[in-house]
């Protein structure tokens, strides 16, 4: 089977993420698993709708969260701006998103709206700070679910990805952890995007970049893990993460992925292993986890991601961008594009981004 073209990755990575978001909607944060599956049976195989009675209530199946709402808002910057524009994604937020929130959890597009967003709701609206004045300390995946339309853009363009991926992030969010490991997931997705594979090499890769001033992550080695070049060692710059770690995850969790000896078995147990919760660093590992096991399968992928319970929907937006950008838009089963709401819509976004990208 002949790789996918850059157009066909750009488009797996968006609609990969939009169908991992839509497929956990129903299914969403049940972190007791027996009532996962009461509810919705041994194995979630498609879109489901919501109980009433829980998150996402009244939407139904194949719609999406806030998470997908802001990824396709972020992606209309992207392709109306033909690069990201700061000024134009603010503008957005301010106009677009909060005057449909009043701060509570259970309300706004999706039905639910996250701490990150909440906070910053809170700062811009209620106490009128200035965009740069309102970001958290939530340590969600949040900022990484949309920025992954900004990574994938700039696949071409690490150090453009790196800046603009982290610029976004820090709007909402400013531990710099939470910044580390974001642009990290971005700079994966761009090179999965490029057309890597998420193997045991990628880390290196990443690595490679650092050393040349593309990735802004402090280093003491000089050409790979372990090499410490002689002398003092140089000072961090403003805007340089602490270490290079969140770019050395990936390789170590790709390793374990397809090792004999290191088996999840059934690989929906991620979620065990790695954690439930919403926190960045239960989130990232699981989803390398299983787009590393799954490279070329991106149903068994999300699916697992899905069913593993507890924050899936993350889990499974992150997972289905990572393993789309590898299969590519055609890898992607038919019934996931036919079944999700504004597919069309998005796919001509993904393709307008694409075009953008080669120009």
């Amino acid at each position: 089977m002949p790789s996918p073209s850059l157009e066909q990755r750009v488009s797996g990575a968006l609609i990969g993420a939009f169908v991992g978001d839509a497929l956990a909607l129903g299914p969403h944060w049940y972190y007791d698993l027996d009532a996962l599956r009461v509810d919705y049976g041994s194995w979630i195989t498609d879109y489901t709708d919501p109980r009433s009675d829980r998150y996402h209530g009244g939407l139904k199946a194949g719609q999406s969260s806030q998470a997908g709402w802001l990824l396709e808002m972020t992606l209309r910057s992207l392709a109306e701006c033909r690069s990201y524009d700061e000024a134009d994604f603010c503008r957005r937020m301010d106009t677009e998103l909060f005057p449909l929130l009043d701060g509570t959890p259970m309300q706004g597009p999706g039905g639910y709206t996250s701490q990150s967003i909440r906070e910053a709701w809170r700062l811009r609206v209620q106490h009128g700070r200035s965009w740069g004045e309102v970001g958290g300390y939530a340590d969600n995946t949040e900022a990484a679910e949309r920025t992954l339309a900004i990574a994938v853009r700039y696949a071409l363009q690490p150090a453009a990805l790196a800046e603009h991926v982290g610029g976004n992030t820090l709007l909402t969010q400013i531990d710099p952890t939470v910044g580390a490991m974001t642009v990290a997931f971005g700079s994966v997705l761009g090179l999965l995007v490029q057309g890597n594979e998420l193997n045991a090499e990628i880390s290196a890769k990443l690595l490679e970049l650092v050393r040349t001033g593309q990735l802004p992550f402090h280093t003491v080695t000089a050409t790979g893990e372990g090499v410490v070049p002689y002398g003092p060692e140089l000072a961090r710059h403003p805007g340089q993460f602490a270490s290079p770690d969140a770019l050395l995850t990936p390789s170590n969790i790709a390793r374990a992925a397809v090792d004999p000896d290191i088996r999840i078995e059934p690989a929906w147990k991620v979620s065990l292993v790695y954690g439930m919760p919403c926190a960045v660093y239960h989130q990232f590992p699981a989803a390398y986890y299983l787009a590393a096991r799954f490279t070329h399968d991106f149903e068994s992928a999300v699916l697992h991601a899905v069913n593993g319970g507890g924050q899936n929907q993350a889990r499974a937006m992150l997972t289905g961008a990572l393993c789309g950008a590898m299969v590519g838009i055609g890898g992607i089963p038919q019934r996931f594009v036919d079944g999700l709401e504004r597919a069309p819509a998005r796919q001509r976004l993904a393709r307008t981004v694409a075009a953008q990208m080669q120009a």
